[in-house]
């Protein structure tokens, strides 16, 4: 492509932060200037953006974190914008973000298959990011009868001096003192997981059989050490910022922007020793929990789990349901579509393999079973979330 053609992209991420999150939202816009063809400038500061040059914006096109003040200088330029950050002050712009309500629903959904009964969440008070999650992450479990208790802080107790700090770990440790474990826990990030595992191990709370604890962004350095390496949600971000370049390519081109923000899903949830367990009164009920999680992608059936546990197959449903509130052949039709619906969305493995590897009889079961449960099938469903 002549380069004097090609169009001139400004990305303004903080990416300096080191956070997988801002370093994947970069890489995914990347991706997509390089197949475009665009020159792209990552620009720290606002300042080079609103320049002119020879009487023409700087810049065709900017994807950035918004300010209010890039905002309304983007407007009066004529330069089009997507928006980034969710949590920004400015109002009405188009934007790419992650779906935090459906990493809410996820959270919900993987810790009510480890059994918990009891749940909480942790995060931050006015942001948006935390609220959605908080919304997706209740409303899953009211579908099961349970409820949440939810702890959230002012951003400015964890940034401040050591007044603050001290407020915002004495508050925690309060919060921690109120529960009755087991308790499974949803955090805003993976960063604050560190934070409560600290208070728990304070309190002699053991993580993850006393309290498991569920993170967001699913930072690896965070995640990986020291343990317990903490089970955390791949919120999709280099998918963020690919369609945040996609939507500013249309917008060059003079397409509108669309009236509300689009949402990406999340990728999966990467379990790890936070959740390493499966919390049930009855311990039966956790040993049939475990077999079903480890052995769900195989042709297993409710008298194989019976036979793990060594107890006949009447005794052990009646627990299970009095524990668990689900029936066995329930639990293991969950865990076997949340491992299909991850293998739709990240490979493009045919349907007979998916099935076979999710432990559906055949590509018919597999049908029936997700079409009853999702009311789509599972063409329709990879092609949506694709």
């Amino acid at each position: 492509m002549n380069r004097r053609k090609a169009k001139r992209v400004a990305i303004a991420l903080e990416m300096e932060w080191g956070y997988k999150r801002h370093l994947e939202t970069y890489a995914g816009c990347q991706r997509y200037a390089d197949e475009a063809g665009w020159e792209c400038s990552i620009t720290p500061t606002t300042a080079r953006l609103l320049r002119m040059e020879n009487g023409k914006p700087t810049f065709d096109g900017i994807l950035a974190r918004a300010t209010p003040a890039l905002a309304t200088a983007a407007k009066r330029m004529k330069v089009p914008l997507v928006n980034l950050w969710l949590n920004s002050p400015a109002r009405n712009l188009p934007g790419i973000f992650a779906d935090f309500e459906a990493s809410g629903i996820m959270a919900a959904e993987h810790l009510i298959g480890r059994g918990f009964k009891r749940f909480g969440y942790l995060g931050f008070l006015r942001d948006k990011d935390a609220g959605l999650q908080l919304t997706g992450f209740r409303n899953r479990l009211k579908r099961e009868g349970l409820q949440c208790a939810a702890h959230r802080f002012s951003r400015a107790s964890v940034t401040e001096k050591a007044r603050g700090w001290k407020t915002f770990i004495d508050d925690l440790g309060k919060w921690v003192d109120s529960w009755e474990p087991p308790i499974g826990v949803f955090v805003v990030n993976d960063l604050f997981c560190r934070y409560l595992n600290d208070v728990c191990r304070a309190k002699d709370l053991h993580v993850s059989q006393d309290v498991g604890i569920v993170g967001c962004s699913n930072e690896p350095t965070i995640c990986s050490s020291p343990p317990p390496t903490l089970t955390s949600i791949d919120a999709g971000y280099e998918q963020v910022g690919y369609r945040a370049a996609s939507l500013l390519d249309r917008m060059m081109k003079g397409a509108k922007p669309p009236k509300t923000p689009e949402l990406v899903p999340p990728i999966e949830l990467i379990p790890r020793q936070s959740t390493d367990s499966y919390a049930a009164d009855d311990p039966i009920v956790s040993g049939a929990l475990r077999y079903i999680a480890e052995s769900a992608h195989q042709p297993i059936k409710v008298a194989d789990v019976a036979n793990e546990t060594g107890i006949n197959r009447r005794t052990l449903e009646r627990r299970f349901s009095e524990s668990v509130g689900r029936s066995i052949a329930g639990e293991i039709t969950r865990l076997r579509l949340a491992r299909a619906k991850r293998q739709l969305v990240e490979s493009a493995s045919p349907l007979k393999i998916v099935a076979r590897d999710c432990g559906f009889r055949n590509t018919d079961h597999f049908h029936k079973v997700f079409g009853r449960t999702e009311g789509i099938t599972p063409t329709q469903y990879r092609k949506e979330r694709k």
